[in-house]
């Protein structure tokens, strides 16, 4: 009897939990891109056919899994030894409207020439706009002589960004550097 009582009651309370936990959810937790809508977006965004752009999107999602977010837009770089990355675009959420964002760094390392580019970057864990506004650390190997997309990850403050860039220009080295996103543009590279 006492048994019989005890599993209603843990059936009642498992069938309470299993029907208020939907209404505790993040409307945003399936607000996720799948690999099909990157590849599509970033193949119309680079110019590239999808193949092209789909083994780069392919690569990032086998690490990473779905990006809630994504940024697109343009940059320019140069270095000699000291380098300095300037960049505009879009943040473009599911359920949020577009917004402007700006990105900008210093480089250093052995690096030399400069370059412009489109930058197609999937965003990891943003939940709130603001978790992007600040500075990302990275390191980064370029052989950039002509096209081909080239893929970066950095991490900060569990946002992990995923830069897949194309572009044209002259650009070979290594280089240790940060790269700090922000709603205004700003020419201070620090």
């Amino acid at each position: 009897m006492i048994r019989r009582k005890l599993l209603a009651g843990a059936a009642a309370l498992a069938f309470a939990f299993a029907t208020a936990v939907p209404a505790f959810a993040d409307p945003d937790d399936d607000a996720t891109y799948s690999e099909q809508e990157i590849t599509h977006a970033a193949a119309g965004f680079f110019g590239t056919t999808t193949e092209a752009a789909a083994k780069a999107v392919q690569r990032v999602f086998r690490d990473l899994g779905q990006p809630d977010a994504y940024i697109k837009g343009d940059e320019g770089s140069g270095a000699v030894i000291v380098g300095e990355r300037y960049g505009s675009g879009w943040l473009i959420r599911k359920n949020h409207e577009p917004k402007k964002v700006f990105w900008k760094g210093p480089s250093i390392g052995f690096d030399l020439g400069g370059n412009a580019s489109k930058c197609f970057t999937l965003v990891y864990n943003l939940k709130d706009e603001h978790r992007l506004y600040q500075r990302f650390p990275g390191v980064e190997g370029t052989i950039y002589f002509v096209a081909g997309i080239g893929v970066i990850y950095m991490r900060s403050g569990g946002v992990t960004l995923a830069p897949m860039r194309t572009g044209v220009g002259w650009r070979a080295g290594i280089n240790a550097q940060y790269q700090v996103y922000s709603e205004r543009r700003d020419w201070f590279p620090f």
